[in-house]
């Protein structure tokens, strides 16, 4: 299964993205809100692996971490049949800054895929999974019109996917 790290956003942020979650639901579209676990929160994932050594697990608990301003960007879409719609998180030193840290903190892991690596990684918060290509015009015109938003990074936390569980490593 799949362990990461991820970034929590400010109230504002986490209710401004899950308003176009409902909005995309309510379309009809993919979209995060059909996730109803307590754990289903806007978040930036950091980093991914098979699993964590416990000595990465005591160094994310030691990082430098203080809350810190980020802009949610444009939607951008991955992937080529089963699109993935997300809000691009423009990259900012302190964003780039803290990836690498968190990177530092796990080691060279071989597990971790190239796409989240520093160099290779673009920062998001998934909107939908699976959108179909000739629902993609809908999807964007319903969320487009927010435009950039500001928000804040606020903590870190960790998703453990074996367990199904997630907990705050850093702030709130």
């Amino acid at each position: 299964m799949v362990q990461s790290v991820e970034l929590l956003l400010d109230a504002a942020a986490e209710a401004a993205v899950r308003a176009q979650w409902a909005a995309l639901a309510a379309a009809g579209l993919p979209s995060q809100a059909a996730h109803t676990g307590a754990s289903n929160r806007p978040h930036i994932t950091v980093a991914v692996a098979a699993e964590l050594a416990p000595e990465a697990e005591a160094a994310l608990g030691e990082l430098e971490f203080e809350p810190f301003p980020i802009t949610l960007g444009s939607p951008v879409v991955f992937g080529t049949h089963r699109l993935i719609l997300v809000r691009l998180v423009i990259a900012t030193g302190a964003l780039l800054a803290l990836h690498r840290r968190v990177h530092a903190a796990l080691g060279a892991d071989p597990g971790v895929p190239a796409h989240v690596r520093p160099d290779g990684w673009t920062p998001h918060v998934t909107l939908g999974r699976r959108l179909p290509p000739e629902r993609l015009g809908a999807a964007i015109t319903l969320i487009a019109a927010d435009g950039d938003s500001p928000a804040t990074v606020v903590g870190i936390r960790r998703w453990d996917g074996d367990r199904r569980r997630e907990w705050t490593v850093r702030g709130t």
